[in-house]
């Protein structure tokens, strides 16, 4: 009881009561009702009283839980828009082709999942007949996030649409022969039907959150008017987990995108088991959302319940619901109506009163097939809820049952995201439920017959005409024929060749210089999408600030408090900069939507994320590989690159391995750049390659990653004739001669391949071996460790073929007699990536091992790649060939302090 005259708790008391006495009648009235209805009756009008002010517009708290029951009671629920009974035999059709797919592959051994799109077989349809518009309409269309487990499903409903034959179904997760269908969504392997590839859980709802986000910028921008386009996110309650489904939820709601709904399939199981076996995941995730601001919509019960609920006078039917948890419901869909008499039931004494009036049927009914994800007219509801909801996204929480209309075998067996077929009885039990004409005689030689009505019958005519009326095929994915973007003026890039004279530059700075030019071109500039996150005064880039504005679609409602300064901080609705704050996750996001756009809105756009080198590829791999699989174009910036480069920052920021994680993806263009013209040629290249003129067979879909340093030196003037070698992973710089080194007539003469950083310990270097050594040294830069692989081994598989093809690392070094010490300042790795295709005597440098906090000095001199430790390598090289006395090696340590 509440003590009507007793404090309330510390938080109110800092609050002004004008008018104590009828704050205690308030008091008084909810203690009056607990002690003569009960406290579920009090808690029941309290929770009442919020709803009614929330809806009133009043400023309180957001309840976050509400009781276990659907949003919208079947009262409200609005008439569907179409025939109910054919978009059930639609559906059934589905259900059964997408199993028999799965099984009759499981003969081959591949897999595949059936469960899952058991469950949320209506979750689709009913979008699919009513609410998905597609891309053949004005606009973009909508864009789907397809479950990835949940890929038979759609493969069953092309199928049926005429879009798939049955050729293609047999050869679902068999693509060696080229015209097999993936396991999962993967616009790569099926670039006609898939747009965003979901099945690394919890990367789908980040990047439909960035999605709906980039489709407002795109709006706000002026770029292409995409409001019509809505985002559906279809996820697994399991998937939830991850923390990349909920770390945007606040930026969704914050940023009021009503363009964006989440339909999270609550079949309460995930691969192993319960998702929360002694809790409810409903619960937690309604509760999760609401306190993140978004709408939320439960669908939990189909209206099998309703009679229950009519009978539940005392609210004990509401209570149960809610106390029991997930793994006990999975159980009650797998025992009897004895059992759930005396375990449901059986608790309460009102609950034990109801149950008498309701036969075993009516029991059975309700806790084995009666869920809100099950019923089209429960699904339809909450989809038009969530499409007229305004000011912020919606989230549907549809329950169903794993394993739905799969027999007693599968449905809410813990097992069952691993089970891979259904054997013949089963097969023909599921053709009786789902009522279709597939006669027994049609299962030849024991294999399971896929079904279809035909392609004049009435279901397929519906079908193509509910997809006709919201505008074409979905999901698909459409091949713009984009023009080809015109080049910028060459200026822009030349800017660079003359080099820096005696004034020092990094090459980070070099990169923001060439972005500032690009962006400023009258027919490409308003394309470049600049993303950082958090950190763009380190790099250099907060003069784009007050020039290009960065996106806020508020605007800014405030008065910065640098306004008065030339670079002040300056938000727009119509901002060109994303600033992301501190998420590399949030960055990779907005970079993925941006990167794709070309397909998604036939928009090319150009994106740029620069980051701190470390916490790229490292952090966000797994949402590179994404980028790759969307097929993404742009540019990605590794800045404050290496690992002996950031002073102090020691090992958690001393990256030396993301070239070599570069290289596992075969949609990277990865390289590292020595020089500020390297940097603007590369660049040059690479808007060549994705956004102008490929050349014949060349892929377009590809992405670049440079890495830039911070690190101030003289860049150097561009010498003539090395575009190609820029390009293509290595060039010569020069020569001890050509450098003005004093050597002998037949010195020794070694070859110095420097990247990155790396290249100025090396000229260093070579001056030291000249004056010091009498040694000759020609330094090589060398651009992309990778790119000159992947030559190499297309060359190899050429040779295979029968044709005759040398790498370009042969071609550059051809004529070369003299050894190969490779310095670079990540892990040896790295370069070591080419050396079995190095015909010379190879040797490599490189700094492996963590990092540390030091100077740049200290931190070379310690991983042993500094211009004398390249010089004593060097020596130690040449004395094995015997040009070069052993002696000198010793001297050369001992000289240097090594």
């Amino acid at each position: 009881m509440i003590d009507p005259v007793a404090k309330f708790p510390s938080e109110l008391d800092q609050l002004p009561d004008r008018d104590t006495e009828e704050t205690a009648e308030w008091a008084a009235s909810l203690d009056a009702v607990a002690k003569a209805a009960g406290p579920h009756r009090a808690a029941y009008l309290m929770r009442r009283t919020l709803q009614h002010a929330e809806g009133a517009g009043l400023a309180l708290p957001k309840l976050l839980e509400t009781d276990y029951v659907n949003t919208i009671p079947s009262s409200s629920e609005p008439v569907i828009d179409g025939d109910e009974e054919m978009e059930r035999r639609i559906t059934a059709w589905n259900r059964w082709n997408a199993a028999a797919m799965v099984t009759r592959g499981s003969k081959h051994g591949v897999g595949g999942h059936i469960a899952t799109f058991a469950s949320a077989a209506w979750l689709y349809e009913t979008g699919f007949n009513h609410f998905f518009r597609g891309k053949e309409g004005d606009g973009s269309g909508d864009q789907l996030y397809i479950q990835g487990h949940a890929s038979p499903g759609i493969y069953a409903r092309a199928f049926l649409d005429g879009r798939l034959t049955e050729a293609h179904l047999d050869k679902f997760r068999q693509e060696s022969a080229g015209d097999g269908l993936p396991s999962y969504p993967h616009p790569r392997r099926l670039p006609w039907l898939w747009e965003f590839p979901t099945v690394s859980m919890g990367l789908g709802p980040l990047s439909a959150i960035y999605q709906a986000r980039f489709n407002r910028y795109l709006t706000n921008r002026n770029i292409k008017d995409v409001s019509n386009s809505h985002v559906w996110a279809f996820l697994g309650d399991g998937e939830m987990d991850e923390p990349e489904s909920t770390a945007a939820l606040a930026l969704a709601s914050r940023e009021g995108l009503d363009n964006l709904t989440f339909v999270i399939n609550c079949n309460l199981q995930r691969l192993d088991g319960p998702v929360r076996a002694n809790f409810k995941i409903v619960q937690e995730l309604e509760a999760q959302f609401r306190g993140a601001g978004w709408n939320v919509v439960k669908s939990l019960w189909g209206g099998a319940w309703d009679e229950l609920f009519q009978l539940d006078t005392t609210g004990a039917l509401v209570r149960r619901l809610r106390e029991v948890p997930d793994a006990q419901v999975q159980t009650y869909q797998t025992r009897d109506a004895a059992y759930i008499r005396e375990d449901f039931f059986g608790k309460d004494p009102a609950l034990v009163e109801m149950a008498k009036l309701l036969s075993d049927d009516k029991i059975l009914e309700c806790f084995h097939l009666s869920r809100g994800g099950h019923e089209p007219r429960k699904v339809y509801a909450a989809y038009k809820a969530a499409l007229s909801h305004k000011g912020a996204p919606t989230v549907i929480l549809a329950q169903t049952v794993k394993g739905f209309t799969l027999g007693d075998g599968f449905a809410s067996k813990n097992a069952n995201h691993q089970m891979k077929k259904l054997t013949n009885d089963e097969f023909k039990n599921m053709r009786d439920l789902l009522e279709l004409p597939i006669s027994d005689a049609q299962f030849v030689d024991g294999v399971v017959p896929y079904g279809h009505p035909g392609a004049d019958s009435p279901e397929v005519r519906y079908l193509q005409e509910r997809r006709a009326a919201l505008g074409g095929p979905a999901p698909a994915r459409r091949s713009h024929a984009i023009e080809a973007l015109p080049a910028p003026a060459d200026k822009s890039f030349a800017a660079f060749d003359k080099g820096s004279g005696q004034q020092s530059m990094a090459t980070t700075m070099a990169f923001v210089r060439l972005m500032k030019d690009l962006i400023r071109d009258k027919t490409t500039g308003k394309r470049w999408v600049p993303i950082v996150p958090d950190e763009a005064r380190t790099f250099g880039m907060e003069s784009l600030f007050p020039s290009l504005g960065i996106y806020s679609p508020k605007g800014q409602t405030y008065e910065p408090v640098d306004r008065d300064q030339l670079m002040y901080y300056r938000e727009a609705k119509d901002g060109q900069i994303l600033n992301e704050g501190i998420t590399e996750a949030g960055s990779m996001a907005d970079f993925i939507a941006a990167s794709s756009a070309y397909a998604t809105h036939g928009e090319a756009m150009i994106p740029f994320y620069i980051f701190y080198s470390m916490f790229g590829w490292q952090r966000t791999a797994d949402q590179m590989w994404q980028l790759g699989d969307q097929l993404g174009r742009g540019f990605l910036v590794g800045a404050t690159a290496g690992r002996t480069t950031l002073t102090g920052e020691g090992l958690q920021h001393a990256d030396g391995h993301s070239p070599m994680i570069a290289a596992t993806n075969p949609a990277a263009m990865s390289y590292d750049p020595a020089f500020a013209y390297e940097v603007a040629a590369i660049v040059k290249d690479g808007l060549r390659r994705m956004y102008g003129e490929a050349a014949p067979g060349e892929d377009r879909d590809v992405f670049y990653y440079l890495t830039v340093y911070n690190e101030p030196m003289p860049q150097p003037a561009k010498p003539a004739g090395i575009d190609e070698g820029i390009v293509k992973g290595l060039y010569r710089f020069n020569t001890a001669e050509s450098a003005g080194l004093t050597v002998p007539v037949n010195a020794s003469r070694i070859q110095l391949l420097g990247s990155g950083t790396a290249i100025h310990w090396t000229l260093e270097a070579q001056k030291l071996l000249a004056e010091e050594w009498g040694v000759a040294a020609d330094v090589w830069s060398a651009t992309s460790w990778t790119e000159l692989r992947r030559d190499a081994l297309e060359a190899d598989a050429a040779l295979l073929r029968g044709e005759e093809r040398t790498p370009f690392i042969r071609t550059a070094l051809e004529g070369v007699d003299s050894p190969v010490l490779a310095v670079s300042d990540y892990m040896r790795q790295v370069p070591d990536q080419i050396a079995q295709w190095v015909e010379q005597d190879w040797s490599s440098l490189g700094a492996d091992g963590f990092g540390l906090s030091d100077t740049r000095e200290a931190a070379r001199r310690h991983f042993g790649v500094d211009a004398q430790s390249i010089v004593v390598a060097a020596l130690a090289q040449l004395a094995k060939r015997g040009e070069v006395p052993v002696t000198a090696v010793k001297e050369a340590r001992e000289r240097y302090g090594l």
